[in-house]
């Protein structure tokens, strides 16, 4: 049972508000998460980079700290408060990225994304709880779906920004203009953003151990977990690899690949993560699984189309045909984080989500778009430089095991379900 501090009281309007700040930042963490990837033609270009090495740039710089500091943080959080964690954590991810234009060799670059990922630690899992808070039980899949624009917002801006800067000045401007322009948005967020009564009970302090303790137990967790997980190695890797691939592909110049995929990111990114909330909300309502369900007969769609795409001989049937891909790779993220988040009583739900972005993210980022480099490079030999292609079509399958793990998540989940006194 949770605590009556766990049902929101809060104008309809003022949590409006709080959702879009929350929007707002997380696009702003999207962008400084991957706007290396249009970048790195440019980076590799000067400092004489390999596939592998941009990869790792890419991934596993970023992913180690940012996946593991987060349940810590996210503890802080529930404990201490939500708003100041996510404050100062777009501060610190924020001076990183600026401090990413003053690399100069791959290790500097390396350590400066390390920054970043410890930075971007503090701010997810804190304001899915906040959204927790702010919004009553049968709104919650459609508002995480709100605050998951800010990925295919965040990339598309990322793209669009970096390559227009990184045209006018060079890569090195892209990183610092935007890390300094987060720094400026920190103080706003914490003066508008109010922090809420935590929902906890009473003499009541919770560890990781009793929250993961919880989770370990619910197999609907688990297959939640890796299903996401699988589906963010392909996903963070074609995000971060696209960017090259259309230009060995088609020719394009920077300025044309910017528009071209920061356009698929945004309107199949806004239409997949904004179908995930609606769906779920609607059929949740008379069946928990369906959170699990819509997710994974998304991702089976999602692999055919995608490799259907990088197969295009024409730009416009590749735009075509990567669109519908891109808008359902990316619907599962309110739908699972919001089933996630209901494993466990509400004065558990930040570290519940760190919990199971450790394990998405960790996977996922750290993977994704170093598999498809190293895939890349060994592929080399034989296909030239049409490598980074195949490579990209090998890890779109891993789309077809999120599906089969998402659809053996429905029936756990149904039962690992935790109601809200609300509900």
């Amino acid at each position: 049972m949770t605590s009556p501090a766990s049902t929101p009281t809060y104008r309809p309007g003022y949590a409006r508000l709080v959702l879009a700040m929350l929007l707002i930042v997380y696009t702003f963490n999207w962008i400084d998460r991957q706007i290396v990837g249009i970048l790195a033609p440019a980076i590799k270009a000067e400092l004489g980079l390999s596939n592998t090495q941009l990869g790792a740039l890419g991934g596993i710089a970023f992913a180690a700290l940012y996946s593991t500091l987060a349940i810590p943080l996210a503890l802080i959080a529930d404990r201490v408060s939500r708003t100041w964690v996510i404050t100062l954590s777009l501060t610190v991810w924020s001076a990183f990225t600026a401090l990413c234009g003053m690399a100069g060799s791959f290790w500097h670059l390396f350590m400066f994304r390390v920054g970043v990922g410890v930075g971007e630690a503090g701010g997810v899992a804190p304001s899915y709880a906040l959204i927790s808070q702010y919004f009553p039980p049968h709104q919650r899949a459609r508002a995480m779906s709100v605050y998951a624009l800010g990925i295919p917002v965040g990339l598309a801006l990322g793209v669009l920004f970096g390559a227009a800067i990184a045209e006018a000045v060079n890569w090195r401007a892209a990183f610092i203009v935007m890390g300094i322009a987060g720094v400026i948005l920190a103080p706003i967020f914490r003066l508008v953003v109010k922090e809420p009564p935590r929902p906890t009970e009473p003499g009541q302090r919770v560890g990781i151990s009793t929250v993961f303790g919880i989770l370990s137990r619910k197999r609907s967790f688990w297959l939640m977990a890796f299903a996401a997980a699988m589906s963010s190695v392909a996903g963070y890797g074609l995000a971060f690899w696209t960017p090259s691939i259309l230009i060995a592909t088609f020719g394009f110049d920077l300025t044309t690949t910017s528009w071209f995929y920061g356009s698929l990111l945004l309107v199949g990114g806004v239409i997949g993560v904004m179908s995930g909330g609606i769906l779920a909300d609607r059929l949740g309502r008379l069946d928990r699984g369906a959170y699990a369900k819509v997710s994974g007969l998304a991702w089976i769609v999602t692999a055919p189309l995608f490799i259907a795409g990088f197969l295009s001989p024409s730009p416009m049937w590749a735009w075509a045909l990567l669109v519908i891909p891109n808008a359902l790779n990316i619907l599962f993220v309110g739908p699972l984080m919001t089933a996630a988040q209901h494993l466990v009583p509400a004065n558990m739900r930040a570290t519940a989500a760190a919990c199971f972005l450790l394990i998405n993210n960790l996977v996922g980022i750290g993977g994704g778009s170093w598999l498809l480099g190293g895939v890349s490079d060994a592929m080399a030999p034989h296909f030239g430089d049409a490598a980074l292609q195949y490579s990209a079509i090998v890890v779109c399958c891993l789309y077809f095991v999120a599906a089969i793990l998402g659809l053996l998540a429905i029936r756990p989940l149904r039962r690992d379900w935790v109601e809200d006194s609300a509900d």
